[in-house]
């Protein structure tokens, strides 16, 4: 008890440089991430400042939540307003920003209904949940047999259902026992798809292209060939778009590149700007049926400060035609990256502005070349090894890609 009573001690803070700020964090965090050393105070727009006061142009938008960029003032003006009336009433109560947003994503993604969730991770259990009670509830599945398809290198998130159908071995080292009721095939490949279906498959969840796997891009038709397999056995298409949705790709969703029309999406990161965790599950009026107050919830999930934000995210996004802009400046950038001569460089690959650098492992690794780009001036981090993802915010311009690449091209031909 005379520990509660003892007078804390805080450092003074404007006299912390940036070492000393690395030291606090790794003195009291747990370490479960592998940061560059750069501590950042203020973002605006593709910028970034360090507490010494170093500018950085941000190529990595928060693994693509920041695609309005930082602090974009038309959602910094709606979180205020709405900050000044109500925050949270919990889902006990309705609210009136609730239902705008609903209509608004239900109208973008033409999906009738939307679970809106914090995380994505918590959007993608959400989904999870749903395909399950579907595949027992309309389907028919025996109880507890229900089947979920996922590929190689998928990422959704890091809760224990999400890391029980990862192929990466640290994901699920030492967090067992796993769930189970996942089967794997290759990424991109139709053939094993159809192999894998069987009268207990409920859904195939699907990245359309793989963000956090190495900005792996599927081959020409393999989703339109996912939706057709999945309808002729009575399967959900379910698409994990939290990275690359809301305009990333040159589209409002990657999957649109093929004109497929999914039975659920995921969302989250862009949908707050990163002004907020904002997720949710969006699907059809038949899977959403199998919900009954009381099977799922979530305290803050679709408070009414989420809810406005989200509003404004999803109006800038629109409004700024974000998606044409990805489409226009990432075919722009990739010919450009694709250019340099240098022995490192594996391939360049992606669609929009997520794009992924793949080097050669005799190149030591993408790591180092972060840190080059970072002495540089430009934020970008490694996936995978040795893959450099640059995924600028979406309100780049032409000029400040120019700018980027006039960085990166020098660091990889030294």
């Amino acid at each position: 008890m005379q520990a509660a009573n003892k007078t804390v001690v805080l450092p003074n803070f404007n006299t912390m440089n940036t070492e000393d700020y690395i030291e606090l964090e790794q003195q009291y965090g747990a370490d479960n991430y592998h940061p560059l050393d750069v501590v950042i105070t203020k973002g605006e727009g593709v910028w970034v400042w360090d507490i010494e006061g170093k500018k950085y142009l941000d190529f990595l938008s928060a693994y693509s939540a920041l695609n309005q960029g930082h602090c974009h003032p038309k959602i910094l003006e709606a979180m205020i307003k709405q900050a000044q009336k109500v925050t949270l009433t919990s889902r006990a109560f309705r609210n009136d920003q609730l239902g705008r947003f609903y209509e608004k994503l239900s109208k973008i993604s033409g999906l009738p209904k939307v679970l809106p969730m914090n995380s994505g991770a918590e959007a993608v259990e959400t989904a999870i949940k749903a395909i399950r009670k579907w595949a027992y509830k309309v389907k028919g599945v025996p109880e507890n047999q229900a089947e979920i398809i996922v590929c190689t290198n998928n990422f959704s998130g890091r809760t224990i259902s999400l890391i029980s159908f990862s192929t990466e071995e640290q994901y699920q080292d030492g967090f067992g026992p796993l769930t189970t009721g996942f089967k794997v095939i290759p990424f991109g490949d139709a053939e094993a798809l159809e192999k894998a279906m069987t009268p207990h498959t409920a859904a195939f969840l699907v990245e359309p292209i793989q963000g956090e796997g190495g900005i792996i891009v599927p081959p020409n038709g393999f989703l339109k060939q996912a939706e057709e397999i999945c309808r002729s056995h009575n399967v959900l298409l379910i698409f994990d778009e939290i990275q690359t949705g809301l305009g990333r790709t040159g589209k409002m969703f990657a999957h649109q590149y093929e004109n497929v029309k999914p039975d659920g999406i995921t969302v989250g990161k862009a949908l707050s700007g990163g002004f907020y965790p904002i997720s949710a599950f969006i699907s059809t009026d038949e899977v959403m049926s199998v919900f009954q107050p009381g099977d799922h919830g979530s305290t803050f999930g679709g408070n009414p400060l989420a809810a406005a934000i989200g509003n404004a995210a999803l109006d800038v996004i629109l409004d700024e035609d974000l998606p044409g802009k990805a489409a226009i400046l990432g075919e722009y950038f990739q010919t450009k990256l694709q250019s340099i001569k240098s022995s490192h460089i594996k391939e360049v690959r992606g669609k929009g502005l997520l794009i992924g650098m793949e080097l050669h492992p005799e190149a030591g690794g993408a790591r180092r070349f972060c840190k080059a780009l970072a002495k540089q001036g430009l934020l970008a981090k490694e996936t995978r090894d040795n893959v450099i993802r640059f995924a600028p915010p979406l309100v780049i311009s032409q000029d400040e890609i120019d700018w980027a690449f006039e960085k990166i091209e020098g660091v990889l031909t030294k």
